[in-house]
């Protein structure tokens, strides 16, 4: 079992640990140590177990309102995978009829016919003038 050398407070502290363990114990503490620091800074000097104590709680607090906020990403989360299940469930929706109006073929044929004697017109009188 390696035992590791932390810092905290700019007091050291041998802590002993499991085999690989030694970085997670090295960011713990260096958050402690955080911590701590900027209580020093704040209060100035104090007992080792004060300060300890309310860099811990300090963490503790950090931590609670870490673990409030993953609740409730967790519980925004939940309604958003069940929203998305009801609409999965739901199926594709049906499609939209969309009537485009067609002109009828005696319609086509009519304007056809007149679209002839107005040219024809426009010939007579091209040729009357001309």
């Amino acid at each position: 079992m390696p035992e590791v050398t932390i810092s905290i407070g700019g007091r050291n502290f041998a802590v002993a640990c499991q085999d690989g363990e030694e970085s997670y114990l090295h960011a713990a503490a260096k958050m402690l140590d955080d911590e701590a620091q900027a209580l020093a800074d704040q209060a100035g000097r104090m007992p080792e177990a004060r300060m300890l104590l309310m860099a811990g709680l300090l963490l503790a607090d950090k931590t609670a309102s870490v673990e409030d906020r993953m609740r409730e990403m967790e519980a925004s989360l939940a309604e958003r995978e069940a929203e998305l299940e009801g609409l999965r469930t739901l199926g594709a929706p049906e499609p939209e009829r969309i009537e485009v109006p067609v002109v009828p073929q005696s319609v086509t044929e009519t304007l056809a016919e007149l679209a002839a004697r107005a040219e024809a017109l426009a010939a007579d009188v091209e040729e009357k003038t001309g």
